[in-house]
């Protein structure tokens, strides 16, 4: 099995004819991928990628031309929360966006409005995820992961990429590979994703990806000890970042004291989570 895609998934691309949402339809098609419509308002009627996939003005017409149950946001960041406002509206269930550098304050919004929705978002500033063998949502390489039994969950996208490709290495596998993305305001988090690989009986173990900044590491703590079962291995990235320096995402900023690496390693050590030194470490410690 797999979580939020799979090979039934029938994608929308919001933004496909753009550079960015063109390349990556084109690598999502052939890795199997069901990309059944585009979206980009004013080229509707008009087809990509050597006809394809036909382009509609809407995503409330996509859908219902297509019966599509997800969509990938690839539109610049002043118009990306409208694009996650209209998929919800027109009854998409899985939101992933792509875009980075949305304002806070536009995401808060937009969170509020697709959790009255019940809407699932992934992202935004996420490279999306990946059921090996089923299906690519995103800008995740598909040809670096094998499928498997090991559910994987990360805030870094380039981490994420390193690790999957560490666990191919030693014939290791993934059920489903989960980016959630560092903004400070995002959709989906890491108790959801453990909660998700919990249920899921073919997910036997699992690797959580973190970064220094906030507190969801130290709150996915909690979660593992009271309540996961399956053995979770883990890496928090920054452990030399200076205090109040950002580095690299929106999220990954030590303040007040708080949101060290040192204090999320010991919080996921107390919880029985084995914490790796570095990366390349995780596939010996999964096993």
């Amino acid at each position: 099995m797999s979580i939020l895609v799979n090979k039934n998934t029938r994608l929308i691309v919001q933004g496909i004819t753009g550079n960015e949402g063109l390349f990556h339809t084109q690598q999502m098609l052939a890795y199997g991928t069901t990309v059944v419509a585009g979206v980009t308002p004013g080229k509707g009627g008009e087809w990509v990628l050597n006809d394809k996939v036909p382009v509609f003005d809407s995503v409330r017409m996509a859908v219902q031309a297509t019966e599509a149950n997800a969509t990938v946001i690839f539109v610049p960041a002043r118009f990306a929360p409208d694009a996650m406002y209209e998929a919800a509206d027109a009854g998409i269930p899985l939101i992933v966006c792509i875009t980075e550098g949305i304002p806070v304050q536009d995401m808060m919004r937009v969170r509020e409005y697709l959790d009255q929705k019940q809407v699932r978002l992934l992202g935004p500033n996420c490279p999306g995820l990946l059921t090996p063998g089923e299906s690519k949502v995103g800008i995740i390489p598909g040809d670096i992961a094998l499928p498997g039994n090991i559910g994987v969950v990360s805030r870094s996208g380039t981490l994420t990429y390193e690790v999957l490709y560490a666990l191919k290495l030693v014939g290791l596998g993934a059920t489903t590979c989960v980016g959630i993305g560092g903004d400070p305001i995002n959709g989906t988090n890491f108790i959801d994703c453990l909660d998700m690989f919990e249920a899921d009986p073919q997910t036997e173990k699992i690797v959580m990806i973190g970064e220094i900044g906030g507190t969801d590491e130290e709150k996915a703590a909690q979660f593992i000890a009271s309540r996961l079962t399956k053995p979770v291995v883990s890496f928090i990235a920054g452990q030399t970042a200076p205090p109040g320096k950002r580095m690299g995402h929106a999220g990954a900023i030590i303040e007040g004291g708080s949101g060290t690496a040192a204090d999320k390693i010991k919080a996921l050590q107390d919880a029985g989570v084995q914490v790796a030194k570095h990366p390349e470490e995780i596939p010996s410690l999964l096993r």
